[in-house]
């Protein structure tokens, strides 16, 4: 007879997604394949900005850089994305990069290591930029980091802003579920913008929750965020994909951090 399958690593985890609105479905994804389930909650949505002339010009130059999946998806719903020859294209992660494929880029760069702004900007490519235009396609308020940097190595910054993020008020009825999660409850985190609307929104008992609760941060700079509000036990993910948040969580599980 043969021996019964192991429960999946995060079985009886929930993972609290602070996703833009209707962006929660890679979450759900992620978890399901891990055995989580997911307590959505949204804090922002994503609005299209006609980015017009200044797109077609980050387009046009010679390396390009895309700060989020939203920035390709909103780009491409205003110009078609073609590689043009001699054109380097960056990601600053591997749901960036994926979204570019599925546009129609073959070729796409991203950081090996960590992908948030330092690592995208630690790439070879973005360092002896002497007076060479570099397109950036984010969203206003967007990875600054990136665009400050570029334009103090020298770099002619040609800014594409494709997409804004408009705050929403979180049902209470939502945020209210967050003091009733079982100690198998994690907070991931990949957007301070978004962390801190939650937050600010929060009662005591439920802030009291969440410190006491694993935060899945998407980069170290996240990390030290949660580490400001005394979140107790704070995982580092490799990127801001769901499936780095969740393989973080889930690898810290198995290994016996959190029981």
């Amino acid at each position: 007879m043969a021996s019964p399958s192991p429960a999946p690593v995060l079985a009886g985890w929930y993972v609290i997604s602070l996703r833009p609105s209707g962006a929660h479905g890679p979450v759900r994804r992620a978890a399901a394949a891990l055995g989580a389930r997911v307590l959505p909650i949204s804090t922002l949505r994503l609005l299209s900005m006609d980015a017009g002339v200044a797109l077609d010009a980050a387009l046009a130059c010679p390396i390009l850089v895309f700060t989020s999946p939203a920035a390709v998806r909103f780009a491409r719903a205003q110009r078609p994305l073609v590689a043009r020859r001699g054109q380097t294209w960056l990601a600053v992660g591997s749901g960036t990069a994926t979204a570019l494929r599925q546009a129609g880029i073959p070729e796409v760069r991203m950081p090996p290591d960590r992908a948030d702004s330092e690592g995208l900007l630690a790439l070879p490519e973005l360092q002896s930029l002497g007076a060479q235009s570099v397109g950036l396609v984010t969203a206003p308020g967007g990875r600054g980091l990136i665009g400050e940097t570029l334009a103090q190595r020298g770099a002619r910054v040609h800014l594409a802003e494709v997409y804004r993020r408009e705050p929403l008020i979180p049902r209470p009825s939502r945020t209210g579920l967050i003091a009733a999660l079982p100690d198998t409850a994690a907070l991931l985190v990949s957007s301070a913008e978004a962390f801190d609307a939650l937050w600010s929104r929060l009662d005591d008992t439920s802030r009291a929750t969440l410190r006491r609760r694993p935060g899945v941060a998407s980069s170290p700079r996240l990390a030290a965020r949660l580490a400001e509000e005394a979140f107790a036990a704070i995982v580092i993910a490799d990127g801001a994909a769901p499936n780095a948040l969740l393989a973080a969580l889930a690898a810290d599980v198995a290994g016996g951090r959190f029981r």
